[in-house]
């Protein structure tokens, strides 16, 4: 897809509305991330602002990490579901099936409320225990007592204690290393366990095919290369699919098997590079999920979230929207890694390098602004000195394969492709001194918004476009695949795996 088409149609971006409905959407533009009253927040909403909130924190800590993150939302979805389920008339838990149902006196809304507040905070304490403390303040703002720990499955608390029990036992050894004590890994939760190690150094390119690890510079000057992030993800247990190689694609072109392709590739990179408009300088800075980010699965949560303002959801409705969508995303993940890992494929910091050895090239000036010509060695992306590209492999794109799968998810769930939202920022705050004019971003379809942020991803100078285009047709196609599994949950057939 040559690359103006693909500009259009990543403005074709996220959800649907009802002919009937009263939801501003139906009068004015939806903005993505609009503050929503908080008389009007059902508890899930409110939980999951919670879990964006501690997500964030996390990245603070730790740096970014998008699978962690995206495990730790499905665990919290998947409790919170399994908690709301024992409310419902059909749904059964992920876990625990049906066995949790309560009778039709007891669904009430107070005890769906209360039921999934204890399965959320359980759930992200464990997945968070740093913030354990601020955690406990938003119980006790919500009106619970952190500190019960009832298991009855008589009282909503206890079902939601016993709902985040089973899910956090069920994930607690499946190949993620949370704790750090899987054989093989240095004792570090989430460390490595697989004994992976790079062909390429940070200094050396052995096999220009192969991934690279790259030096980072912190803001006081210091530096730093950090290693393949979670390189054993691909061994994670997924929650829909079969195994994580289910949907590992073909392979990409490589120096050695189709070099005239690849490098038409690169050199499609280094013109988006080098001809950067505002708006496509928007699009970077806006897919790249900052100043907080909270990785992939973060960010079309909040997607999710601007269909719930937009369409009044239900707390029901927003249960099984977060857990379809938090789950597809972790899914996802999981299959992009193994892919990642299988193919151990060089993203354009490196073959450009290779490619233009000795030459000179038009590059992104750095944070002043600006193209400059410079040697191919001194060529960089359209990111901080401090994340100059994500540090794995590029084959597949996980930007495009999580929106492929979480936009069509959002498809299935919702009966239709419209999302008709708009995004509102200044161009270059992100990444330049000069935050530029304010941009605004048009996101009418949940196809186009992944897209969007595909596309995004070549733009910036981290993958070649193959690396977005195969993770999208991956990503759409896990998820549809995955609905009914989901579906069976809703409707109360599916059996624990």
């Amino acid at each position: 897809m040559n690359r103006l088409l693909l500009g259009a149609c990543a403005l074709a971006g996220l959800a649907f509305v009802s002919a009937c409905s009263t939801s501003p959407s139906a009068h004015e533009p939806l903005l993505h991330q609009e503050q929503w009253p908080l008389e009007r927040q059902n508890f899930a909403y409110r939980w999951l602002d919670i879990t964006e909130e501690v997500a964030a924190r996390d990245v603070e800590r730790e740096g970014a990490r998008p699978t962690v993150l995206s495990r730790q939302m499905a665990v919290w979805a998947t409790a919170m579901f399994d908690a709301w389920a024992a409310y419902d008339e059909r749904a059964v838990g992920t876990r625990l099936g049906g066995s949790l149902r309560r009778p039709e006196r007891e669904r009430t809304e107070a005890n769906k409320n209360e039921a999934v507040s204890y399965a959320s905070y359980r759930a992200l304490v464990a997945m968070y225990p740093n913030d354990e403390a601020w955690l406990a303040a938003r119980m006790r703002e919500l009106g619970f007592d952190p500190l019960d720990t009832s298991l009855d499955p008589a009282t909503a608390r206890g079902v939601g204690n016993l709902a985040a029990q089973a899910v956090l036992e069920y994930r607690r050894h499946d190949g993620s290393n949370q704790h750090g004590d899987l054989p093989g890994s240095s004792g570090k939760p989430y460390s490595d366990w697989t004994g992976y190690k790079p062909v390429n150094t940070a200094d050396s390119i052995v096999d220009p095919d192969r991934w690279q690890p790259i030096t980072f510079t912190r803001a006081d000057g210091t530096k730093f290369t950090p290693g393949y992030l979670t390189p054993h993800w691909g061994e994670v247990k997924p929650f829909a699919l079969e195994n994580s190689a289910q949907f590992r694609p073909g392979p990409p072109p490589t120096t050695r098997t189709d070099d005239t392709t690849l490098r038409a590739q690169v050199d499609q990179v280094l013109a988006y590079n080098r001809s950067l408009t505002p708006r496509e300088k928007a699009i970077v800075e806006f897919m790249r999920d900052g100043p907080r980010s909270t990785g992939q699965s973060g960010h079309w949560l909040r997607f999710a979230q601007d269909v719930s303002r937009r369409d009044e959801h239900s707390l029901d409705e927003d249960v099984k929207l977060y857990f379809t969508v938090a789950n597809v995303a972790f899914d996802a993940f999981i299959s992009c890694w193994e892919t990642k890992r299988h193919y151990d494929t060089s993203r354009p910091w490196t073959l450009v390098r290779h490619y233009y050895k000795g030459q000179r090239v038009q590059s992104w000036a750095g944070p002043q602004g600006g193209v400059v010509e410079v040697p191919a060695e001194q060529w960089h992306p359209y990111s901080p000195a401090v994340f100059i590209t994500p540090p794995f492999p590029g084959y597949t794109s996980g930007h495009a394969t999580v929106s492929g799968a979480c936009a069509k998810m959002l498809e299935l769930f919702t009966g239709s492709d419209h999302y008709g939202a708009i995004e509102r920022r200044s161009c270059c705050e992100l990444t330049e001194v000069d935050a530029g004019p304010r941009v605004t971003l048009d996101l009418p379809t949940f196809s186009g918004t992944a897209e969007m942020a595909a596309i995004s991803r070549a733009m910036g100078g981290y993958h070649i476009p193959i690396d977005n285009d195969v993770g999208l047709e991956v990503g759409r196609k896990l998820a549809t695949w995955s609905w009914p599994r989901y579906q069976a949950f809703f409707d109360g057939t599916a059996k624990p795996r």
